[in-house]
């Protein structure tokens, strides 16, 4: 090559382990994958309404503590067993995490929290951390924000976010075409949600693009499309977790020949990133599904075992269990919205029940 015409600002070129070379040595054991079909078959019938219980992605903002995160995993798993006829529970396991300049990336990116970015070995503990939560019994859901890391973590993930910064991404809506999980799209954060409705109907879509394979290697996909996706309210300028924004979304949807499947965000601009305000959207999902609502199909939450947020400081301890990216609600208080939303989908049932009696 000409000198001058190619990584003229690259610093330096790493080898990245390969997907399968990953994979052999943290495999799916075989109580873990029942965990993911189990789940997996789970969202698509919420999806496809053949279950009316709710699904719930629950857990921190972003993981940057194994330990602490399956401690929270554990409790979790109480919860999902306790709530099983009504909620499908499933674990917010995010270790990528979307900058709007700059800052950590996630436990992949940067797992030691020190600048060092060892992917590698982020990679590795991501899987580790996913092989163990399943193996509890609690499914994993995860954002999917790098196209190639899906490849050494998707077996284990059960359901999929793309966010709101690349909703409208070709790529990201590409890579969902082809996952094996069900996967949601944020609303832009201005509050878009045709941005999230075009996305949804682009990955159900069959697509070719640019991968890479288990091996590492470039790669052409064909993809088959995901029946499997809806639109997450996150919020923009204006909340949009209420009655009547659910119905504008539902409307948009149907327009486009899309089924009204609709998931709303708890945290950040619905709830003004404030986690404490958390409780009083899921009051009002609450009061929407006891009326009968079914156009909302699930909830996310940003919880942790500490509520609050906290920076990292030299020189001193982090605060077991709370989160170092948004605030989360502690656990308590999650508790009590998990309750909370399984007491309306069973008053939505039986208010169900009783006007088909009625009919």
């Amino acid at each position: 090559m000409p000198d001058g015409l190619q990584d003229i600002r690259l610093r330096e070129m790493r080898p990245l382990d390969t997907p399968l070379q990953i994979r052999r040595e943290h495999p799916v054991p075989d109580q873990a994958a029942a965990t993911v079909r189990r789940a997996r078959r789970a969202v698509h019938d919420i999806l496809h309404g053949h279950d009316d219980r709710l699904l719930v992605i629950t857990g921190p903002c972003s993981i940057h503590d194994a330990e602490a995160a399956m401690d929270y995993a554990k409790l979790l798993a109480a919860e999902r067993r306790r709530h099983a006829d009504s909620l499908e529970i499933i674990m917010r396991v995010y270790f990528e995490k979307p900058r709007s300049t700059i800052g950590w990336k996630g436990l992949i990116n940067d797992p030691f929290l020190d600048g060092s970015f060892a992917i590698n070995q982020g990679l590795r503990l991501a899987r580790e951390l996913l092989v163990g939560i399943n193996l509890l019994g609690l499914p994993a859901g995860c954002e999917f924000l790098d196209s190639m890391s899906p490849q050494y973590i998707a077996d284990l993930v059960s359901w999929g976010a793309i966010g709101a910064r690349t909703t409208e991404s070709q790529v990201h809506r590409e890579l969902a075409s082809g996952l094996s999980c069900a996967v949601g799209f944020k609303n832009a954060t201005n509050g878009d949600v045709s941005v999230a409705a075009d996305a949804m109907q682009a990955a159900m879509s069959a697509h070719h693009f640019l991968a890479i394979t288990e091996h590492g290697e470039a790669a052409i996909a064909a993809t088959t499309g995901n029946e499997d996706c809806h639109v997450i309210l996150r919020g923009g300028a204006r909340p949009n977790y209420d009655a009547v924004s659910v119905r504008e979304a539902s409307a948009q949807m149907q327009r486009r020949g899309l089924p009204p499947r609709i998931m709303i965000d708890a945290s950040h601009a619905n709830s003004g990133k404030d986690p404490e305000r958390q409780p009083l959207v899921i009051a009002d999902i609450a009061g929407q599904l006891a009326l009968g609502d079914r156009q909302i199909i699930g909830v996310m939450i940003e919880s942790n075992l500490v509520g609050g947020r906290q920076d990292l400081a030299a020189g001193r301890a982090p605060v077991y269990g709370q989160s170092i990216t948004d605030g989360c609600l502690g656990w308590d208080e999650s508790a009590r919205t998990l309750q909370r939303l399984a007491d309306a989908v069973r008053s939505r049932r039986k208010n169900s029940d009783t006007r088909g009696l009625c009919d």
